[in-house]
C-alpha cells in the first residue's frame, strides 16, 4: 500500500486550471523527485497536499495510509504526519531556534510553557540531525542556509512521515548541501517518504528514487531514476526534446561601452576590510561579459558599486562611452545608460503587489511617459510590447507580479530594464530559480540583445552558463581579479582553479 495517493487533483484559479487531473503516489522511505517548469502545477499540488488549500477548493481524492484525507488547514496535515518546507522560509527571527521549532506545539507545565523541556527536546533533535546549531540562538543570528536546516528540524518534530521540500538547496552552501543529503538519508532508514521539488537536476539524479514530471497542470510521466536521464526529463518538461541549452554565438564587438579602473569596494560594517580589491576592466558594446567566481568572492558588490547602489565606501573610476561618470545613486546609473537585473527579483527587482504595467515601466518612466505628465496609454502599449517580446505568460499587463511563475517574474524584471534603453545591461544570477525552459529563453534573450550592440555584464554561480553564454570571462577570488579568459581559452578547471585561489 502507498504510503501516499494523489488522485485527479483538479485545483482553478480565476481564467486558470493550475492543476488538471494530477495523479501522483509516494511509498515509505521513498524520494520521490517532482519537476517540471515554473508554472507547471509543482508547488500547487504540495499546497493542495498540505492544507494550504483546503478541501473544498480543489477536486480529487487524498489518501494516506489508504486512508481518504479532507484537510481543512495546514494543521490538520500536519496532525495527518505531513509536513512541508516551502522556498520561503517561515521562521520568526526574533525567536530563538527551539522557540521557532516547537512554535505553537511548545511543552507546558501547569499551563505554563516549559522552557528547560523546550529546550532540552530541541538540544536532542538537533544532536540527532547532527546539526551543529545551539537551540537558544536567535534565528536572526543564523546564515539562510541554517535557517533552512532549522525549518527542516522543525518539520520533524512533528514526527512526520511525508516531509516536503520545496527547493530546499536554493540557500545552502555545499557544506550545508551534505549536512542536508545526509539527513535525508537517515530519514529514508526511518521510513520517512520524501517529495522533493527541484530544478537542480544533478541533485534530482543523486538523491531520488522516481522522478514525476509535470506540464502544463498535468502528469506527463514518472519513471524510476534509474530507468531515466537528464536529457528525458528536461524532454518532458519543456515537452520537446533539448539540443544545446545555450544558443550559438557569434558577436560582433563594437566600441568600448564601459571601463572601469582600479575599483575598491569597502565592507558597510569593517570600514577598512575591502571587498572588492583594485579591479579594472572594460566591456565592449556587443560584448557578453561573464563574472565568474565563488560566494563571498565580491561580484555582486562590484556591480552593485559600478550601478551607485553600495551602501558602504568605494574608490575609483568609471568610464561610458569613453567619458568619466560620477554615479552616487541609482537613478545616476539609469539616466548614463545602465540597467541592473539584481540577483534578488522578489526584493529589488519587483513590486510584487502591483501589477505588470506598473513593475515594467517604473525605471523608464521618464522616457516611455514624460517627466512632468503620466500617459498611461503608452505605458500600457510600452508594457504590452515588452510582454509581447519576451514572451510573458500572464493574462495582460494589470496581472499583479506575484501570480506569475518565477521564469516569468524574470522576465518582467528583464523588461523592465530593457525599457530604459540602456546601452549596458548588469545581469546578476539572472537564471536563478527558474526552470530550464525559461532559462533556455532567458539565454537566448541574452544573446538576441548582445547581437543588437548591448555591453552585458553578467554574474552567475552556474560555471556551466558563464561560459555557455560569455564572450569573455573574469574570475573574482576574495575581491581580486584572478583570471580572464575568452571563450576559447576557458575551461571549467582553469576558471574553479582561479575561482578557488589556485593559481
Amino acid at each position: 500500500m502507498a504510503l501516499l495517493e494523489m488522485k485527479n487533483i483538479v485545483k482553478e484559479f480565476p481564467g486558470v486550471r493550475a492543476l488538471d487531473g494530477v495523479t501522483f503516489d509516494l511509498s515509505s522511505s521513498e524520494f520521490h523527485a517532482l519537476v517540471g517548469e515554473n508554472g507547471a502545477g509543482k508547488s500547487t499540488l504540495m499546497k493542495v497536499l498540505s492544507g494550504v488549500y483546503p478541501f473544498g477548493t480543489y477536486s480529487g481524492e487524498i489518501l494516506v495510509n489508504g486512508d481518504p484525507k479532507r484537510f481543512a488547514n495546514v494543521r490538520a496535515a500536519e496532525q495527518a504526519g505531513i509536513a512541508i518546507i516551502f522556498q520561503e522560509l517561515s521562521l520568526v527571527k526574533e525567536l530563538t531556534v527551539g522557540e521557532n521549532i516547537f512554535l505553537g506545539r511548545e511543552p507546558a507545565r501547569f499551563g505554563v510553557i516549559d522552557s528547560a523541556m523546550l529546550y532540552k527536546r530541541a538540544a536532542e533533535l538537533l544532536n540527532d540531525l547532527n546539526l551543529p546549531i545551539n537551540a537558544h540562538t536567535k534565528i536572526a543570528n543564523l546564515g539562510i542556509g541554517q535557517q533552512q536546516l532549522v525549518e527542516i528540524a522543525k518539520a520533524l518534530s512533528q514526527d512526520a512521515k511525508i516531509l516536503v521540500l520545496d527547493e530546499p538547496t536554493a540557500a545552502l552552501t555545499e557544506s550545508e548541501v551534505k549536512t542536508l543529503f545526509g539527513i535525508l538519508e537517515k530519514l529514508k532508514t526511518r521510513g520517512v517518504g520524501m517529495i522533493y521539488i527541484s530544478h537542480k537536476l544533478g541533485e534530482v539524479f543523486r538523491m531520488s528514487d522516481r522522478i514525476t514530471v509535470l506540464r502544463d497542470g498535468k502528469t506527463v510521466g514518472t519513471n524510476a531514476t534509474k530507468d531515466s536521464s537528464i536529457e528525458r526529463v528536461i524532454a518532458l518538461m519543456v515537452g520537446r526534446e533539448v539540443g544545446d541549452i545555450f544558443p550559438k554565438t557569434s558577436h560582433e564587438f563594437g566600441e568600448t561601452a564601459l571601463e572601469v579602473k582600479n575599483l575598491n569596494v569597502f565592507d558597510t560594517d569593517v570600514t577598512d576590510k575591502k571587498i572588492v580589491d583594485d579591479i579594472s576592466f572594460s566591456v565592449k558594446k556587443g560584448e557578453v561579459l561573464g563574472i565568474a567566481g565563488l560566494m563571498g568572492a565580491g561580484r555582486s558588490e562590484l556591480l552593485m558599486a559600478i550601478f551607485g547602489a553600495w551602501n558602504g565606501k568605494n574608490s575609483g573610476e568609471v568610464f561610458v562611452e569613453g567619458r568619466k561618470v560620477d554615479i552616487d545613486s541609482p537613478s545616476e546609473a539609469i539616466e548614463k545608460g545602465i540597467g541592473f537585473v539584481t540577483e534578488d527579483r522578489k526584493r529589488f527587482g519587483l513590486l510584487l503587489e502591483q501589477n505588470l504595467l506598473d513593475n515594467l515601466t517604473l525605471a523608464g518612466l521618464k522616457q516611455i511617459s514624460g517627466v512632468f505628465i503620466t500617459h498611461r496609454s503608452r505605458e500600457t502599449v510600452a508594457a504590452q510590447k515588452s510582454m509581447k517580446d519576451l514572451r510573458v505568460k500572464a493574462n495582460s499587463p494589470f496581472t499583479v507580479a506575484n501570480t506569475l511563475s518565477g521564469g516569468n517574474q524574470q522576465k518582467v524584471v528583464l523588461g523592465k530594464w530593457l525599457l530604459t534603453n540602456p546601452k549596458i545591461l548588469f545581469l546578476d544570477e539572472p537564471t536563478r530559480g527558474i526552470d530550464v525552459g525559461a532559462k533556455q529563453e532567458i539565454y537566448a534573450e541574452i544573446n538576441k540583445l548582445a547581437k543588437e550592440g548591448l555591453a552585458i555584464v553578467m554574474v552567475s554561480s552556474e560555471l556551466p552558463e558563464v561560459m555557455g553564454l560569455s564572450d569573455r570571462i573574469l574570475v573574482l577570488h576574495e575581491g581580486r581579479l584572478t583570471g580572464e579568459f575568452t571563450r576559447t581559452e576557458a575551461t571549467a578547471e582553469k576558471v574553479m582553479a582561479r575561482a578557488t585561489g589556485n593559481v
